[in-house]
């Protein structure tokens, strides 16, 4: 049973659930996650992929059959006229009854082949059968959306980095706040002593003073610094979009954060395709190189077949057209409104034979495009080169500044108790004792700026290297 509420108090822990009676507990991994499950930046690049990904369904379908269907119903209130020469008897419409009429007259007339309604029903079929366009951005669309997985990464790259900065921004307040609470209890109670001795007629008012600015310092600062904390932990939120009116609860440590790496493995096995701009760039000359390659393909012919079909009718009246049979007077019941078919089956082939020089200039153009991005590439690798260096040389340097402090918080603690215990038995003067007091209180600022630094220049040697993330091809 023991093992059992262990169990599950370590899973609660360290996956940052939110109790009934208390904020949310988030570690760094847990902070990381919800960032990336919530931060804009994040969501608008899952949107991205999403869009990518139906770019390319809306691509395919385009070669799909397409079908349009269309339905009329009109009424020609006035039919149009038509014209003709008259040729004498004998011709198309007989005229010889018309009085005056001679050969070579124009005679118009209304349509007799026309009635004033008129309907139509029909579908129009077009399927792609060959396009060189089309095959090649089928390709472009994949390539778009590899360009937007390769930018989501990189958006997911910049909120680690954002987020592990702010994190240990928090870690280090904290844990200087804690201190200056130990440095505070320590001072007060040296204050105390030195009254009773004062009391006793063993130091000086001084003394006593000296210590009570030594204490009101350090209150003050620990009042600055809970305002910082205030702002890191706000800052925090802002790069998770967690709720800034909702509390939080940090957990873990600086104890828990592994600064000293071993710089010779960060070497081994180094490809500039790790970092997610490289990435990338990549699929941006992916994408260039398909847009030269549609240039070209827009000179192939196209092939599209074709049908059209649908049903057609006319009718003297309006209402006509829904019936399917007319009342001729005096005769017998016949069909001039019934709706009769008609089919139409075809190939299409068409083929831009001579465009003048633009196409030649388009090609020209998209080409010195994708030459422009090979010179990115050799741009990035300089600019990598560089990050890394400097990136290096910033880590040795903290860390050499880390290594030195930590010893000189070591021996400006042990000088502060050396020197209370001389003056407790009184053979040291309260001047000492306030000046190793001060010295002990920047040396331990001077280490905690000291491994902040070197926090965070592993951050930015872990980006250099694309090590932030987990490595994607």
């Amino acid at each position: 049973m023991k093992r059992t509420f262990l169990a599950l108090s370590l899973v609660l822990l360290f996956t940052g659930a939110r109790s009934q009676s208390g904020p949310a507990a988030f570690g760094l991994e847990q902070c990381i996650q919800y960032a990336l499950d919530n931060a804009i930046n994040s969501q608008n690049a899952a949107l991205d992929e999403q869009i990518a990904s139906a770019k390319v369904k809306e691509t395919i379908g385009t070669g799909l059959p397409q079908i349009n269907a269309s339905a009329s119903v009109q009424y020609n209130e006035q039919l149009r006229r038509f014209f003709t020469t008259y040729t004498g008897p004998g011709g198309f419409i007989d005229l010889s009854g018309v009085p005056g009429i001679q050969v070579g007259d124009v005679v118009s007339a209304q349509n007799f082949f026309q009635l004033k309604g008129a309907g139509e029903v029909g579908l129009n079929i077009d399927q792609m059968i060959f396009n060189g366009s089309y095959l090649v951005g089928l390709q472009a669309a994949n390539a778009y959306k590899t360009l937007a997985t390769k930018q989501a990464i990189q958006t997911r790259e910049a909120i680690v980095e954002n987020v592990t900065k702010a994190y240990y921004a928090v870690l280090i307040n904290r844990e200087r706040i804690d201190l200056f609470n130990s440095n505070i209890a320590r001072v007060d109670s040296l204050l105390r002593n030195t009254r009773a001795l004062h009391a006793a007629g063993f130091s000086e008012s001084i003394d006593v003073d000296r210590i009570r600015v030594s204490l009101n310092n350090l209150v003050t600062e620990r009042e600055k610094f809970n305002n910082l904390n205030a702002v890191a932990l706000v800052l925090l939120k802002f790069q998770m979009n967690y709720p800034m009116d909702q509390p939080i609860e940090i957990l873990g440590n600086i104890q828990d954060v592994k600064v000293e790496v071993n710089l010779s493995e960060y070497g081994r096995e180094w490809d500039y395709k790790i970092r997610p701009d490289y990435q990338v760039l990549q699929a941006n000359y992916r994408l260039q190189q398909l847009n030269v390659k549609n240039q070209y393909a827009g000179a192939m012919p196209s092939i599209n077949a074709f049908a059209n079909l649908g049903y057609v009718t006319q009718s003297p009246t309006i209402g006509g057209l829904f019936r399917t049979t007319t009342q001729i007077e005096d005769g017998p019941q016949i069909g001039p409104d019934k709706w009769y078919g008609y089919s139409l089956f075809g190939l299409n082939l068409s083929w831009r034979v001579f465009t003048g020089t633009s196409r030649s200039f388009k090609i020209q153009q998209e080409k010195l495009t994708l030459t422009k991005i090979e010179n990115g590439f050799k741009a990035l690798k300089n600019t990598v080169d560089l990050e890394i260096r400097q990136s290096t040389i910033k880590f040795e340097n903290a860390m050499i500044a880390l290594a030195a402090q930590r010893e000189n918080q070591d021996l400006a603690a042990n000088v502060a108790r050396v020197t209370k215990i001389k003056y407790e038995q009184g053979v040291g003067s309260n001047l000492e004792v306030v000046t190793a007091e001060d010295a002990l209180k920047e040396a331990q600022i001077n280490y905690y700026s000291a491994l902040f630094d070197a926090m965070i220049a592993k951050v930015d040697l872990d980006k250099a290297y694309g090590k932030l993330i987990p490595a994607t091809n």
